[in-house]
């Protein structure tokens, strides 16, 4: 099997899974103690705890603090549900489900459009009783970086607070200024099950979970492998970035000229050269995926594989339902070689060829 998938989800990290071996001893070992018990094991487990927060809050902007959570899904409600006052959401119309379902289900939400480049327009107005901007860095279907800086300027105008999905792009890429951020360990070669909320110093959310409150705003027993796992991909994402950042745009290259038949959804310069989304209009997507069933790739977003529902992100964009039903998405980082790449194109371009 050969796997392209890095929006879904990213290889381990061998040094997050070492990181994590120790925190996982059993009744002969002394790392399975709770990090909020006041005794020796705990105060260890703890120190872990707050080492990894620090690994982490090394990606993120200085003058706020890391708030793990159970998943970056957990970290966009706490961000969304939790913020302080009345008003309005605005949120971009190709933000991730768990952002625009929040946002809708918390009853005022307002949709930022996009440019057939995938890039939100920066000249929209905020409206004026807005009291959360939420703009993603790097969208996690078409890759297109969005200008944040911008959006987050215009929210500061309009007197309200701006979120940012760090989620595709910390530890890719200097995550901009925000006054909340949401990122996730396994898409960056962390464990599943961690995610983390930044949140800017002076900001007091609404807690959305409610129990011991053990990370401040958010209740729950921390896994010390967890965090610890998440501290170590981050410390080596940073180690690597100018590497790994490379890597990505050498594969991007050739994968350009392998994929030259087919038609790029979204900016190819404004974007994470890591996602590859394209197109060949008439291809049936399912059947590509049967035929090229030892490669793992997507036609969308992992989280809304199953919903038969044509992208609502290429469908912003201007795709039509048939356009967005014969597009992929491949997605390559790290642990991805040339290799891999180029028989992967041969696989899928032959098995497109099938249908003509």
């Amino acid at each position: 099997m050969i796997y392209l998938d890095y929006q879904a989800t990213t290889p381990l990290a061998p040094e997050a899974r070492d990181a994590m071996l120790k925190w996982l001893d059993g009744p002969d070992g002394s790392g399975f103690g709770n990090p909020h018990s006041p005794h020796r094991m705990g105060r260890m487990a703890a120190a872990a705890v707050e080492l990894a927060r620090e690994q982490v809050a090394a990606l993120l902007p200085p003058g706020g603090k890391v708030h793990f959570t159970g998943s970056a899904c957990e970290a966009i409600n706490l961000a969304m549900r939790g913020a302080p006052g009345k008003g309005a959401i605005s949120v971009t119309s190709i933000e991730h489900a768990a952002v625009i379902d929040t946002a809708r289900a918390l009853g005022n939400c307002h949709e930022l459009n996009v440019g057939a480049d995938g890039q939100c327009n920066v000249k929209q107005d905020i409206p004026a009783n807005t009291k959360l901007v939420a703009v993603m860095q790097v969208n996690n279907e078409i890759g297109v970086v969005q200008p944040t800086v911008e959006f987050h300027r215009k929210a500061k105008e309009a007197g309200a607070l701006f979120f940012t999905d760090a989620v595709q792009s910390a530890g890719k890429m200097p995550v901009t200024g925000a006054d909340l951020i949401a990122i996730s360990a396994h898409k960056m070669h962390g464990p599943k099950g961690i995610g983390a909320l930044w949140v800017r110093d002076g900001i007091e959310l609404d807690p959305q979970i409610t129990g011991g409150l053990q990370e401040d705003v958010r209740s729950g027993t921390l896994s010390p492998a967890l965090c610890a796992g998440f501290g170590a991909a981050t410390a080596i994402a940073l180690e690597r970035s100018e590497e790994d950042a490379a890597h990505a745009q050498a594969l991007w290259d050739r994968a350009r000229e392998l994929f030259h038949e087919w038609t790029l959804n979204g900016s190819a310069e404004a974007r994470w050269h890591g996602n590859l989304n394209i197109r060949m209009d008439g291809i049936d997507v399912a059947r590509l995926m049967s035929d090229c069933r030892d490669i793992m790739f997507s036609a969308g977003s992992a989280c809304a594989s199953g919903s038969g529902r044509p992208s609502h992100v290429l469908k912003a964009i201007g795709l039509s339902d048939a356009q967005a039903k014969s597009s992929i998405r491949l997605g390559w980082g790290r642990y991805s070689s040339m290799e891999e790449l180029e028989a992967v194109a041969g696989m899928i371009n032959n098995a497109a060829a099938q249908q003509g």
